[in-house]
């Protein structure tokens, strides 16, 4: 089972975490189930931007990109290269290493 290295967070995970997901599992399924509740408004179905991650270490590891998935990553909030909506992207065997954006198109916040 490939490990997965969520990098700190402010709301979601603060410190950051490590655990393991079985190969086939969805970045988002896995963080969901280690508590990591990560906005997937679409209930998972690749109809939004709000799982948006980008993969630090790993990116080609995961399955590849789809077209709709590649259509929607063009809305999403601080797009970067390695950017894939987690609930699109499949682990592979590779250890893998996530940053959640600090905001999606549904989780904007002004910092005080």
């Amino acid at each position: 089972m490939p490990a997965i290295k969520i990098l700190p967070h402010p709301e979601y995970c603060p410190e950051g975490v490590q655990f393991s997901a079985p190969s086939g599992t969805s970045i988002c399924e896995a963080m969901l189930e280690n508590k990591i509740n990560i906005e997937h408004a679409c209930d998972m179905s690749c109809a939004c931007t709000t799982c948006h991650v980008i993969v630090r270490e790993g990116f080609s590891s995961l399955n590849e990109l789809d077209e709709s998935e590649e259509d929607l990553l063009d809305r999403a909030w601080g797009l970067e290269p390695n950017s894939r909506l987690s609930c699109q992207a499949i682990l592979g065997h590779k250890d893998i290493s996530v940053e959640i954006p600090r905001y999606s198109i549904n989780h904007a916040k002004e910092n005080h």
